[in-house]
């Protein structure tokens, strides 16, 4: 079993575990509401996978722009879903709730010193709505996320299993298992709507079994042990690590699209944020968002 992993960290990192898996289902989407999205015909006006996906990706590159660390990333995608998932959304506010999860993510993990002004992600970002459109939509996130902006990701699982994994292995076998590319394999599972169903240990510990497989025996005995622990089944883990096998084979092709930073790197300071011209805004057509709220978000998706 896994109590028997014996290094002076090991007590302390499984508490921590434990303590994530009591709380994972807590603050996770609805599987209906992600199941209607995926059902959904794109019209221009539903919100549907590829349009979730879409901004996703959008929000990944203000990640890589920024330097944010994918702890901030997975937090962002965990709101945004929890919301796509409860509420509907139209497809002309999905930038606004997209940049609010991102700003409530920035503001949750992030040192205070680096998080960036709302005015400057705003135009950072080319969208044209508002400062106070988005500290409004901020409210109603907080409101409909039943104000927990502190919970169980994907990202600390697989921070907490790579830790463990990293206490119980010679130095040299440590070199098999890279965080920087399980971290790499998080985000790009996280592009892809699907990966939202799965309970956070799940992926988490699909993405470090599927590259245990390529490596080490070793390492798959430690695998089998976090999956007993974690009261994970057997199918349920190699349903899941199929689909991320799948994932990553189609993410490395030449034809996927993938988040791209260098949009956005010939922005270089707060001041040249604020100079932008309106001609410059990729996204021209967004109505500011009214005082009255959000009539089409307030239907609760059944």
């Amino acid at each position: 079993m896994i109590e028997t992993l014996a290094t002076s960290e090991t007590p302390e990192l499984l508490r921590r575990l434990n303590m994530l898996l009591e709380q994972e289902l807590r603050c996770q989407p609805k599987l209906s509401g992600l199941r209607l999205i995926e059902s959904a015909h794109d019209n221009g006006l539903r919100m549907t996978a590829r349009l979730r996906d879409f901004e996703v990706k959008d929000l990944l590159s203000l990640i890589h722009f920024f330097g944010f660390s994918t702890e901030t990333f997975s937090l962002a995608v965990n709101y945004l879903d929890r919301f796509l998932s409860k509420m509907k959304v139209q497809a002309k506010h999905l930038g606004c709730v997209g940049l609010s999860c991102f700003y409530l993510a920035v503001k949750a993990v992030e040192e205070e010193i680096n998080v960036p002004l709302a005015a400057d992600l705003i135009r950072i970002s080319q969208y044209r709505f508002t400062v106070s459109d988005l500290m409004r939509m901020e409210g109603i996130l907080l409101e409909k996320l039943c104000g927990k902006p502190n919970v169980t990701t994907a990202f600390q699982f697989l921070q907490l299993y790579h830790s463990v994994l990293r206490d119980n292995l010679s130095n040299e076998r440590k070199k098999h298992l890279s965080f920087d590319r399980l971290e790499t394999q998080l985000k790009a599972c996280h592009c892809r709507i699907a990966f939202s169903k799965a309970k956070p240990s799940v992926l988490a510990l699909s993405i470090i079994a599927l590259g245990a497989e390529e490596k080490l025996l070793e390492l798959m005995e430690m695998v089998e042990c976090f999956r007993v622990h974690s009261k994970i089944n057997g199918r349920e883990l190699s349903f899941w690590k199929e689909l991320v096998s799948k994932c990553l084979t189609e993410y490395s092709s030449s034809k996927c699209s993938k988040p791209n930073a260098q949009k956005l790197k010939w922005i270089v300071s707060g001041r040249t944020a604020r100079q932008l011209k309106h001609s410059y805004y990729r996204i021209a057509h967004l109505p500011t968002i009214p005082e009255t709220g959000f009539s089409i978000m307030e239907e609760k998706v059944e």
